[in-house]
């Protein structure tokens, strides 16, 4: 099959024969469950890495749901009499789901994944034959025009997307259909564009095979397509963000000059959002000698928006250029062209002065605040997923610490968030220890240093007291001036909340 092709794909046209297969899949339990059950953690895991060996070696049986594992995961052609009682044959072949083989077998036209929603509904991601993010190998394709499935970038940024009920949502470079079809849950009316018309019908194959609503897609490159009129509640974009010497792979290479396209995509979003409403993107920036990076990024931040930064990984400009090299399969070719290659990317590095590349995760809010909050830090550390709940009471922290100067923070109530728990470090058998340290255990699994105060301060919060109130019981506990004590401990408290320690409670 040819990739660059969209005659070859299934029609988009026949709802019913896609109801049919969907109902099919689900009848052999072709879902995220089915598959873990079938293979094993193991064998599962390293499906997700693109390695099918252990897969295949558990799906020797003639089960359906073995059948289809090899059919539509592993690409590999079944019999027709295996197919007869699993799968509406004749009408899939009509449709293009399936083609026939030079031997008389059947073999699936596109990459059809098991996919667990957030609601646990069961869905199903297409993309090109294989075109499976996440092996060792890379895509191996030479087309430029692939469609990729789900990888760990697509389920990083649907993680940590804010999941609140909108009216109108945007997925600028759609590609599979993943970031269209979660926003489908929650969103009234969904756009997802693309430059690349190849995804748009694949993104829409996608939406139909899970049982989601259609989305309205448009061709073009990030808001292109969008009218000058149109604001969206939710804005999201997986985008081609690799910093390359050339726009080789539609899929990842931006086409601008260094990270100008995130840039871009960042500074024209503030104008679409409508008030209140968050966009969210994963993008990448360069490290340049001379040039503080998280002044870049601050430069990047639209007026009018508050913003969340957060550089999950930074790679030196030889990891980078080796890591994308290897993505595109050029490590398995022809030494010199590899190494060609190889130099061009260096050669462009070094000609912008750029000493490494961030990776991470960028959320923008719409606010009429007169002095917007711009948050960029560098967290390399687990968290737990999904996030979208913990981007939301962000900005909502930002909202309160704004509204609130310290004599309303002394007068506010609070209460320990869950899952926070108090480590002591000291020598043993030492009366006091040396720090006291905070730790989240969920969301962003951060982790603070306070003083004895600020420890007790945070034991006590329940809601219950003020602020105010449980200082004036620490400082006649501890013999300390409370006038004293009030005085220097707002700012411990304002860090407190804004790390997300503290909940107000009121």
């Amino acid at each position: 099959m040819s990739n660059s092709s969209l005659s070859t794909l299934p029609s988009t046209d026949r709802t019913d024969v896609t109801a049919r297969l969907r109902d099919a899949l689900l009848a052999a339990s072709f879902t995220a469950d089915g598959l873990l059950e079938l293979l094993g953690a193991p064998a599962y895991a390293a499906l997700a890495r693109s390695e099918t060996v252990p897969a295949l070696r558990a799906t020797r049986g003639d089960t359906p749901l073995e059948t289809l594992v090899r059919l539509f995961l592993l690409q590999q052609p079944v019999p027709p009499a295996r197919l007869a009682d699993v799968l509406p044959v004749d009408t899939c072949l009509d449709a293009g789901w399936l083609a026939r083989t030079g031997g008389g077998e059947l073999a699936a036209t596109l990459d059809v994944r098991p996919y667990g929603g957030s609601g646990d509904e069961d869905w199903f991601i297409v993309s090109d034959l294989g075109c499976a993010v996440g092996g060792a190998g890379g895509i191996g394709s030479g087309d430029e025009q692939v469609v990729l499935g789900v990888g760990g970038a697509s389920t990083t940024l649907a993680g940590i997307t804010v999941r609140t009920p909108v009216g109108s949502a945007l997925d600028l470079g759609t590609g599979s259909g993943i970031q269209a079809l979660h926003a489908a849950q929650h969103a009234t009316r969904v756009t997802a564009t693309d430059v690349n018309p190849r995804a748009l019908h694949i993104a829409a194959l996608t939406l139909a095979l899970s049982g989601a609503p259609a989305a309205d897609l448009r061709q073009g490159s990030l808001f292109e397509p969008v009218r000058d009129d149109e604001t969206y509640d939710l804005i999201v974009s997986n985008p081609p963000f690799v910093i390359s010497p050339a726009a080789r792979l539609v899929y990842r290479d931006g086409g601008m000059s260094g990270d100008d396209l995130c840039r871009t995509l960042v500074q024209q979003s503030g104008e679409r959002l409508n008030p209140g409403g968050f966009a969210q993107f994963l993008a990448n920036w360069q490290h340049v000698e001379g040039e503080d990076w998280q002044d870049r990024l601050r430069s990047w931040v639209p007026r009018g928006c508050d913003a969340w930064i957060v550089q999950r990984e930074i790679q030196d400009i030889t990891q980078y250029a080796e890591l994308w090299l290897r993505d595109a399969g050029d490590h398995r070719g022809d030494s010199a062209e590899y190494q060609a290659r190889y130099d061009a990317w260096l050669d462009e590095f070094e000609a912008r002065k750029v000493r490494a590349v961030g990776f991470g995760w960028i959320a923008l809010r719409r606010t009429d605040a007169a002095e917007p909050s711009i948050t960029v830090e560098e967290w390399p550390h687990p968290v737990e997923q999904p996030l979208g709940d913990t981007v939301r009471a962000h900005f909502d922290r930002v909202d309160y610490l704004r509204q609130h100067d310290d004599a309303a923070l002394l007068a506010g109530h609070f209460r320990l968030a869950a899952e926070v728990v108090q480590e002591q470090v000291g020598l043993p058998g030492a009366e006091d220890p040396e720090h006291v340290v905070l730790r989240q255990n969920r969301g962003m699994r951060r982790a603070t240093r306070v003083d004895t105060v600020g420890a007790g301060f945070a034991g006590v919060c329940d809601g219950t007291l003020s602020a105010g109130r449980i200082l004036d019981a620490i400082a006649q506990l501890v013999g300390e001036d409370p006038v004293s004590l009030r005085d220097r401990t707002p700012a411990q408290i304002r860090l407190l909340v804004e790390q997300g320690f503290l909940v107000p409670a009121r």
